[in-house]
């Protein structure tokens, strides 16, 4: 004989063994004990927190929100790789994934995931926000075209961003480079 539970979603968001929350217009409202945990907070910390507390600069936050909203626009969901922050200031590589409820609004209500990957790919250098955020993309396979116009500078400066990350990386290929962002050893 089997047990019967009743369905609680909100112990089952709560304990869910991936970050979670849920957010409108970029503020956390509801947040689980994994996704404080991951970030160094104490449950309900997070709680009425914008977004902004678990990014390493304001530039970065503003510029991955001018990133989300067309994917979301045109997908609904969003998903990447970024380097964020936790309370006490260490960077760490996180696996961020989105969904907006209403289609209309990708930046308003919304349930998002976060997930430590730290340990396949550890922040080994020293980087400014911008090669953080060219390296996230990078991580993602897009070329420097690509890079250049969903940030809205040039392929030149894309370029110049990744042979900085190629020196700091001891990378002699952009092959290498994303092999060393990655965490896999060439």
């Amino acid at each position: 004989m089997t047990a019967s539970y009743a369905i609680d979603y909100e112990t089952i968001f709560r304990h869910a063994p991936v970050g979670m929350c849920i957010s409108v217009d970029r503020v956390i409202q509801s947040s689980n004990d994994a996704l404080t945990s991951m970030f160094g907070y104490v449950h309900g910390e997070l709680d009425g927190q914008s977004f902004r507390v678990l990014y390493p600069t304001m530039d970065e936050f503003l510029r991955t929100g001018d990133r989300i909203i067309p994917v979301m626009n045109a997908r609904g969901v969003y998903s990447d790789e970024r380097i964020m922050r936790r309370a006490a200031g260490e960077l760490f590589w996180c696996h961020v994934s989105g969904r907006a409820l209403d289609a209309r609004a990708p930046l308003g209500a919304g349930v998002w995931t976060f997930e430590d990957v730290s340990e396949k790919r550890p922040v080994t250098a020293e980087l400014t926000p911008r090669e953080r955020e060219i390296a996230a993309l990078l991580v993602e396979g897009k070329t420097s075209k690509v890079i250049a116009r969903e940030t809205d500078l040039s392929p030149r400066t894309v370029e110049m961003h990744r042979a900085k990350l190629m020196r700091k990386f001891s990378a002699s290929t952009s092959s290498e480079l994303v092999h060393k962002l990655v965490g896999v050893s060439r």
